[in-house]
């Protein structure tokens, strides 16, 4: 049995057929082209990171800065959250990546700031201590391009919702109401 090897060309257009087929589904779908798939991606391998280090520190460090580990079991959580929701792709999802990436971007400033002003408290550092020096920055900066994305995906998605919906003509009620 001979096995069909398919040329470089018609692979990607298979692809570019799946994924149209994906946005036809959902407008949200968006988030898995370009540079979704990179963010995604970059959240899950986060995530991944983050769990490693806070099952390590729960599991054998936690009674040495409880505080940090529990920042970082947050973190971990927010990480998988977002990812999920980003592979997930469709509305509910959509808006749920858009909160998990409020509450991360909150959280890095704000511990951030606080390991610098009460270093006190982090005995240990933690994902977002030090606004994520321990991650390349990658923690300070994530939220806000994935805000960026998600932001881009709604928009797209109310700018072809408004084209379904016909414009009110000149002689309707709701023209006139303004």
């Amino acid at each position: 049995m001979a096995t069909q090897r398919y040329t470089r060309e018609e692979r990607a257009a298979a692809r570019a057929q799946r994924s149209a087929e994906r946005a036809a589904r959902s407008p949200y779908s968006a988030v898995h082209t370009g540079p979704g798939r990179m963010l995604t991606a970059v959240y899950g391998i986060l995530a991944f990171a983050a769990i490693g280090r806070v099952s390590y520190q729960l599991l054998l460090k936690f009674d040495e800065a409880p505080f940090a580990y529990t920042l970082s079991a947050l973190s971990a959580l927010v990480y998988i959250l977002a990812t999920v929701c980003l592979v997930i792709g469709n509305r509910v999802s959509h808006h749920i990546a858009v909160a998990a990436c409020v509450f991360e971007a909150a959280g890095v400033l704000i511990v951030g700031a606080l390991s610098y002003t009460h270093p006190e408290l982090f005995a240990h550092d933690s994902v977002w201590s030090k606004f994520g020096v321990g991650y390349g920055f990658v923690p300070l900066v994530l939220p806000f391009i994935g805000l960026w994305w998600l932001w881009r995906i709604q928009r797209r998605v109310g700018r072809a919702g408004s084209a379904d919906q016909p414009s009110p003509s000149p002689e309707s009620p709701e023209s006139s109401a303004a």
